[in-house]
């Protein structure tokens, strides 16, 4: 049945993913500059350093997602010396949101010390992202074989034929998971709410330990040991590091709720 929402010719599917990552950008900005004003703050543009820590945020996330989509296939790089331009080819046409992610991320921390900012501002960020990973996922689902983030094959009944046998439709575990968090983002983030930025920093956690598990029922590129994808080891880089980082002390009494 979602077979039909699956486009199986290339330009179409290629056409309809750029405009739902072109969305999900927007939207994601649109999102996270309205929580502000919400909130009584000024839009990131006009605050002051602002258009730093969105300069930086911007150009991090593109490094990001074009790297750790060039370290998802080692053998491209060997590409880079005898056909230079199939590989710059594929550094402009990869995409990763791990390294969009991480990237943008480290690019909002070098703004934030170019402009002085101190506090941390990464909850504003929470509900942005989620946003746009549902509207992300979708266009990842509708663009099937020519997208690359579908699953393995499977019988299993869910399963969606892309083209070429039915699979894990990963695009939309990820969807639901997104959507879930979304929707249910007011109740939880309260847990975190007794340190500024704690909820920005679980949110990036559970995705790489998510795409560390889900990304086992994706195929694997070869070129990295243990059976695990670049992005897997990405993963697995970043949390050790939010592992080993020392984000604030949690309090003696555990988490609880915010008074109302």
């Amino acid at each position: 049945m979602l077979e039909r929402f699956v486009f199986h010719d290339a330009t179409h599917a290629r056409l309809f993913h750029a405009t739902m990552e072109w969305l999900a950008l927007s939207g994601g900005f649109w999102l996270y500059s309205w929580l502000r004003k919400r909130g009584g703050h000024a839009s990131p543009l006009a605050a002051k350093g602002g258009l730093w820590v969105v300069l930086c945020c911007l150009f991090g996330a593109g490094i990001g997602n074009k790297l750790v989509s060039l370290l998802q296939f080692p053998e491209l790089w060997g590409l880079l010396h005898t056909q230079p331009q199939r590989f710059w080819l594929a550094a402009v046409s990869g995409q990763s949101v791990v390294g969009g992610l991480l990237g943008g991320w480290l690019g909002v921390e070098i703004g934030k010390k170019i402009s002085g900012i101190s506090s941390r501002t990464g909850d504003d960020f929470v509900a942005p992202i989620l946003l746009g990973l549902v509207i992300g996922r979708t266009g990842c689902f509708a663009a099937g074989l020519y997208d690359g983030t579908y699953g393995i094959h499977t019988s299993l009944p869910w399963a969606v034929d892309f083209g070429d046998g039915p699979r894990h439709p990963t695009q939309l575990y990820e969807w639901l998971a997104a959507l879930v968090a979304l929707v249910w983002l007011p109740k939880w983030r309260r847990f975190f709410a007794f340190e500024q930025g704690l909820a920005f920093r679980v949110l990036m956690a559970g995705y790489l330990l998510w795409r560390l598990l889900i990304d086992g029922i994706k195929p694997v590129p070869p070129g990295w040991p243990l059976g695990l994808s670049g992005i897997q080891w990405v993963c697995v880089a970043g949390l050790i590091v939010m592992m080993l980082g020392r984000y604030g002390r949690w309090p003696k009494h555990g988490l609880r709720l915010p008074e109302k």
